[in-house]
């Protein structure tokens, strides 16, 4: 895939989500969206395992990342010191970016701003529900659904979240779910 991107085969990254194809490279997202990806660090965290020699520490890093317009992708990465956790959460956020299906509420003038239907997304106990909203409501939601629907390019959604929220690293992957486009039964 790398190869015929760079042959210049693939125009637009859509043809790769078209065929479904895996995208392995995390210089693929590069050459596509470059310059419009923005990156940001939602949370680090110490975890620790316990040794017979006491406990060992590493640190995890969740890392959001989107263009603002249609793109959007998260990642997680585990690494004995933080500056490494980031640089890997990054690239598996540019590993796992998706397009995102936006829509109306009510009639169809200008640009898609918000979620096309209510949609629902689940991890662990976290249930987060996004809602279509008018246009002009704005993101109403917590910070970290927040962050990432304001990446994925929605201006104005409803959300609603059950369950230990607190549990950030759940949060962010209950409400990245909803926001695929849904496939054809």
């Amino acid at each position: 895939l790398g190869r015929l991107v760079k042959d210049g085969m693939i125009k637009k990254i859509e043809e790769i989500y078209l065929f479904s194809l895996p995208i392995k490279e995390a210089e693929i997202i590069d050459f596509f969206l470059g310059s419009k990806l923005k990156d940001e660090v939602i949370k680090i965290m110490p975890v620790q395992k316990q040794t017979r020699a006491g406990q060992r520490t590493r640190f995890k890093a969740f890392v959001a990342i989107g263009d603002y317009d249609g793109h959007i992708g998260l990642g997680v990465k585990c690494s004995k010191e933080v500056a490494t956790a980031i640089r890997g959460a990054i690239i598996l956020a540019k590993l796992s970016v998706i397009p995102v299906r936006r829509g109306y509420w009510g009639n169809k003038i200008g640009t898609p701003h918000t979620v096309p239907c209510k949609v629902t997304g689940k991890c662990g106990s976290v249930l987060v529900r996004l809602v279509p909203a008018p246009r002009g409501t704005g993101l109403v939601s917590a910070p970290v659904p927040k962050k990432l629907l304001s990446m994925a390019g929605f201006e104005d959604c409803y959300t609603c979240a059950t369950g230990q929220t607190a549990t950030l690293g759940n949060f962010a992957k209950a409400t990245s779910p909803p926001l695929l486009p849904p496939t054809p039964t």
